[in-house]
């Protein structure tokens, strides 16, 4: 009787909270819109019926398969690594400090990060970053002739590019004016644009910006207030082949030798290839993996902690005698530790699984309302089911269920697993 006085409370409350909820959404479920007709199972057939919902269980198993494997894997490796090295403790702290934050603050944190402009976003920044280390950006990609220039458009295989409407003549400069790049998109150190000297046996000329600030200023001709093109590339074509190439200088002229005389004069299409603008990694296809990354980030420190707690209560002799018989690190650490550690593993690994079939506050934040049907989860659909102007309480609760039902096998293996290790 004591023990059942002490009990009541919180078997009260568990009655309340989660047995009455789960009984009545069961009940809930067999019924329309409405709750006034009995529809029996047609709220669980259009779950296997309706695009949108059949997209949330894919992407739900996604979930499981991918983020519960990627941040245990990373819990493991944290934890194993930062034994080793003497600031460990400071990187744990680090790693788990993610777990203080909420899931909507680490949300909006990842809506940013992974936001498209490399102004803003650090993902794109990164990858920009690399990407033009290896593949420099043109710094003219709206760059055209103005009006009556003596370039035309490039055809065949050089469209994209311009060309000049004559050929030229070595010691006599030749002018190529473009317009259209802003004053501020100007390469580093560009310089007033110049009028190049005539050099006998050598094509000269000055590539700039035909625009001057506030009016003013002569078509086609070099102006004082004008900015040279600096760092393009010019090429002179004979007969389909290119003889003779140049880069402008800082002051936008350039000089040819004499194989250039007699040949047109060519800006290629690179000088204004469009900015490199990353990756869309909140597009349909990227946008699933982007978020798994957020969860990943928050998570991986609560796997490295329980990890790092298992591994401080493996045995130092077994990995040292693995040691003296020849093992390297790598078989002692997949021989030895990780076999010891798989309990450990298994708690992390379940948990896990539990809360990512969950998963909302992250998906609902994060992915844009354009593709959240791309991005959609269980959790996610049930909500939008359920809640709104067009809610259908029915199908939201046919959906609670069909999470309960997912959820439960994975519950009771680990209440299993417990009680093993209980009766050891």
């Amino acid at each position: 009787m004591i023990a059942a006085a002490f009990l009541l409370p919180a078997l009260v409350l568990l009655g309340a909270l989660v047995v009455h909820p789960i009984g009545y959404s069961v009940y809930r479920s067999f019924f329309d819109r409405s709750g006034d007709a009995f529809v029996g199972g047609d709220n669980y057939l259009e779950i296997l019926q309706d695009d949108t919902i059949r997209t949330a269980l894919k992407n739900t198993a996604v979930w499981v398969v991918l983020a519960p494997t990627t941040a245990t894997a990373l819990g493991l490796i944290f934890a194993v690594l930062t034994e080793r090295v003497r600031w460990g403790t400071a990187f744990k702290l680090l790693v788990f400090m993610p777990m203080a934050i909420s899931m909507l603050a680490a949300g909006i944190i990842f809506r940013l990060v992974y936001d498209q402009d490399p102004d803003r976003g650090v993902a794109n920044a990164v990858w920009v970053g690399v990407h033009d280390t290896f593949a420099p950006s043109s710094a003219f990609p709206k760059a055209r002739p103005g009006r009556d220039s003596p370039l035309v458009p490039a055809q065949g295989a050089a469209a994209g590019g311009f060309v000049t409407r004559d050929p030229v003549r070595a010691g006599v400069p030749v002018l190529l004016p473009l317009v259209g790049v802003a004053p501020e998109a100007l390469p580093d150190g560009t310089r007033t644009a110049a009028a190049a000297a005539a050099e006998p046996g050598k094509v000269t000329g000055t590539a700039w910006q035909d625009f001057t600030r506030g009016g003013g200023g002569r078509p086609n001709a070099v102006d004082p207030a004008e900015s040279g093109f600096s760092g393009m590339r010019i090429e002179a074509v004979k007969d389909g082949r290119v003889v003779d190439t140049a880069t402008t200088r800082a002051d936008g002229t350039f000089t040819l030798s004499a194989k250039a005389d007699g040949a047109l004069l060519r800006l290629p299409a690179s000088n204004f290839k469009e900015a490199y603008a990353g990756v869309e990694w909140l597009g349909p296809t990227l946008v699933t993996p982007a978020v798994i990354g957020a969860y990943v980030w928050m998570w991986a420190g609560f796997a490295m902690v329980l990890i790092g707690a298992g591994l401080a209560a493996v045995p130092r002799e077994l990995l040292e005698a693995a040691r003296v018989d020849g093992a390297n690190e790598w078989q002692v650490f997949r021989r030895i530790t990780v076999p010891l550690l798989a309990p450990v593993l298994a708690v992390v690994l379940v948990t896990l699984v539990i809360n990512v079939m969950k998963i909302f506050d992250l998906v609902f934040v994060i992915a844009p309302g354009s593709v959240q049907d791309d991005a959609n989860v269980l959790a996610l659909q049930l909500y939008r089911t359920s809640f709104g102007t067009d809610a259908d309480p029915g199908l939201g609760s046919a959906i609670a269920v069909l999470l309960l039902v997912l959820v439960v096998p994975v519950m009771l293996y680990n209440i299993r697993r417990l009680r093993k290790e209980g009766a050891r």
